[in-house]
């Protein structure tokens, strides 16, 4: 725990000062959390509307983007950026729909595209058309289309729009045939819509208001049932704790529901962080009724993760006395979690990836990962037990999985590696065959043909051993010299499994090492994982990271001096505890809309719904966790910090802008490493979903460019007066 800062904040504010960067004004506050005083010297920063903390905020944005645009070899990483985008003449993303009619629809991008627009065609030969341009829809306005989902029947599209990265907009719909929106905007719209089986309604969950700083906004969230052409007002919700006391849904509870034409039952699921499924069926039926029959499907105890059906069984993957998940099935006409059957048991060695399960007609397909580095396909036919490994056609880090519906046999997959970008195939089950069908342009990287990918495992602070991805170039010296770039995440079970990003292999071409520790909290090796990372055992995860770089300075592929440690959102945890912790390790640290106060994020919008994850100040254990974890309340006055550039983004609705706001003030007034501390708020941002391409580009320079000047690249070296 800090101390209070009294005196020494005031020296430090003075220093602060004399660098040319605004101070921050200080209005304290004190909090006793079950027994523990804390202090809270920037409390007046959460309050986004006061106008000193607004000229605080855009002095320091100012200050930040002329200090990251005076460094050499930025513009340089975005010319080469753009020239890598260039390659490729279109980029299709990864949410790929395919209608009954075999009509797919798609969200792509082009060199000359700074946001991806919406297209369709009949069949994979089909001739490709535009359905909706974001970018021209409105003059002066350039939204972001955050979701869309087209009817079984391809003959309608609902998509989301947004803008400045709020991820809070509309619903919109569209006709295919005649290209034209339906008259109705459906408001304050959060994630997508679910169609029905009718193809003339969907379901769908607005928020309370846009505001992404309300804390209402969240709150008490009805789904509701919208059918095409009929304005929002007449809308009915159907599943809600105002409509259902009786199920006992709280506040911060998202309610969602959709409606399953394989089973005929309508779902009702409660979202929050937490990974575990927790809803309720009913027929499909009594959906338009006034009083929906809802019964338990699944509860948070039964750690039931995804589910899947084939109009037979329900089949779900669990992580209930199974470190490494194992796959149940139920009866379509009699559901209960209680009496299913085991369909797939736990590997040993290898963890069930439940995000990627799917059935088609001949069976249920699922990915295993092991160390979350390495992926394989595994299928169930039906009427049968076996499970049967598909060789894959390449060696694969990360595996997704696509299906038409349960009634066709069509399956597609996605492969991608570290330094192999993704590869789009068709498996065809009659002949256990692959065939490409991609829908990306390809494109060369011989710059990156000298690289080399290393897996291996770390001992941690407590001997468990932790994954340690790194890539290189062939032939690096390992003397202790290559400037070394860690990116990590570790919260919520999601793997930071292998992908292929361009700009980040930049790195690699500075003669650099490009790591990523697997620590806990994240899912690379089954729930066990997540769980030892997660409330009172968060600890592991910056303490994993530390480790390794802990031991690529021993093995020399680094030095002290030479590291930079980046993470976002949730990642803000594992950067700010990990620079808080080992001050004396790192060179520079890059937190990106990063939650850093850790204790106060209950006091914000999206706070509430993250309390299953990270833990509520309502509990004793769980508050001293939240303390633990919180780096703003780590900092003490005169330690010598990394250089650090902060980021957030003004719109956005994850992680409110007081957070990293909050500790980038603090830090300046307690670092006494003269290094830079940078504030960048982003007034036409959010987190970083919608951004437009250029502003990606640009993000990406500014975390290269800023890692390699604090870890002593001489191209990267700002001359003197630049940085006055």
């Amino acid at each position: 725990m800090s101390k209070p800062l009294c005196s020494l904040l005031a020296l430090s504010l003075t220093a602060t000062a004399a660098l040319g960067q605004p101070t921050a004004p200080s209005v304290s506050a004190t909090d006793t959390y079950f027994g523990v005083t804390v202090t809270d010297p920037y409390r007046n920063l959460e309050n986004l509307t006061d106008p000193a903390v607004q000229t605080w905020m855009q002095a320091q944005a100012a200050y930040a983007r002329q200090t990251l645009d005076a460094i050499p070899g930025r513009q340089g990483l975005i010319d080469k950026m753009k020239e890598f985008d260039s390659r490729k003449a279109s980029t299709v993303g990864r949410q790929v729909f395919v209608a009954d009619n075999n009509r797919y629809f798609y969200l792509k991008i082009r060199p000359q595209d700074e946001q991806p627009k919406l297209y369709y065609r009949d069949g994979y030969q089909g001739a490709e058309k535009l359905l909706f341009d974001p970018e021209s829809f409105e003059p002066g306005k350039v939204y972001t289309i955050n979701e869309f989902s087209a009817a079984y029947d391809g003959s309608k599209v609902a998509f989301s729009l947004s803008e400045k990265g709020s991820e809070i907009g509309e619903v919109r719909i569209l006709e295919v045939k005649t290209q034209q929106l339906y008259p109705e905007r459906l408001a304050r719209s959060w994630g997508g819509a679910e169609w029905l089986p009718d193809n003339q309604s969907f379901t769908y969950t607005p928020l309370n208001s846009t505001d992404v700083k309300d804390p209402a906004a969240r709150l008490n969230t009805q789904a509701y049932l919208h059918r095409v052409g009929q304005p929002q007002s007449q809308d009915q919700p159907i599943f809600s704790g105002r409509l259902y006391p009786q199920l006992g849904i709280k506040p911060a509870e998202y309610a969602y529901a959709r409606v399953d034409r394989d089973t005929k039952l309508a779902y009702g699921m409660l979202s929050t962080v937490d990974r575990y499924l927790y809803g309720y069926y009913a027929p499909a039926a009594a959906l338009t009724k006034p009083n929906i029959p809802w019964q338990p499907l699944f509860k948070p105890e039964q750690e039931v993760t995804n589910f899947v059906s084939d109009g037979q069984y329900i089949y779900f993957t669990t992580s209930r006395n199974t470190p490494r998940e194992k796959i149940m099935r139920m009866p379509v006409a009699k559901p209960n979690v209680a009496t299913a059957e085991l369909l797939v048991p736990e590997s040993p060695n290898e963890a069930i990836n439940d995000e990627e399960l799917k059935t088609t007609k001949d069976g249920l397909y699922f990915v295993r990962t092991r160390n979350g580095v390495e992926a394989k396909l595994y299928f169930v036919a039906k009427g049968s037990k076996t499970v049967q490994e598909i060789k894959l056609p390449q060696p694969v880090g990360t595996l997704s999985l696509q299906s038409k519906n349960a009634q066709s046999p069509d399956l597609w997959i996605s492969a991608v590696g570290w330094i192999t970008d993704r590869k789009r195939y068709r498996y065809v089950a009659a002949t256990r065959q692959f065939s490409p069908e991609p829908l990306s342009s390809e494109a060369q990287y011989p710059e990156f043909a000298e690289l080399t990918v290393e897996e291996i495992m770390v001992p941690s602070h407590d001997g468990v051993k932790v994954p340690l991805s790194l890539v290189y170039r062939k032939g690096l010296p390992r003397n202790g010299s290559a400037p070394t770039l860690m990116v990590g995440y570790g919260a919520y079970s999601i793997p930071t499994g292998p992908f292929f990003y361009p700009p980040y292999l930049l790195w690699t071409q500075q003669g650099g090492v490009l790591a990523v520790p697997h620590v806990r909290g994240g899912g690379e090796l089954g729930e066990e994982w997540h769980k030892a990372g997660q409330k009172t055992t968060k600890p592991n995860t910056w303490k994993d990271l530390i480790a390794c770089a802990d031991y690529l300075v021993k093995q020399q592929y680094t030095g002290l001096g030479k590291i930079a440690i980046n993470g976002g959102s949730a990642g803000g945890i594992l950067i700010g505890r990990a620079m808080t912790e080992r001050p004396d390790l790192f060179a520079a640290a890059i937190p990106e809309v990063g939650c850093l106060n850790a204790v106060r994020m209950e006091n914000s919008p999206n706070g509430p719904v993250n309390v299953p994850e990270f833990g509520t100040v309502q509990k004793e254990g769980e508050c001293k966790a939240l303390l633990e974890m919180d780096a703003y309340h780590h900092l003490v006055p005169g330690t010598k910090y990394p250089a650090t550039l902060v980021t957030a983004g003004m719109n956005d609705p994850r992680v409110i802008a007081w957070q990293p706001a909050k500790f980038a003030a603090r830090l300046q007034a307690s670092t006494s490493s003269g290094k830079p501390v940078l504030l960048f708020t982003d007034y036409e941002a959010g987190h970083g979903i919608g951004d437009s391409k250029q502003k990606q580009f640009e993000t990406m320079a500014d975390l290269l460019a800023f890692g390699l000047w604090q870890t002593g690249h001489p191209s990267f070296q700002p001359k003197a007066a630049a940085m006055k």
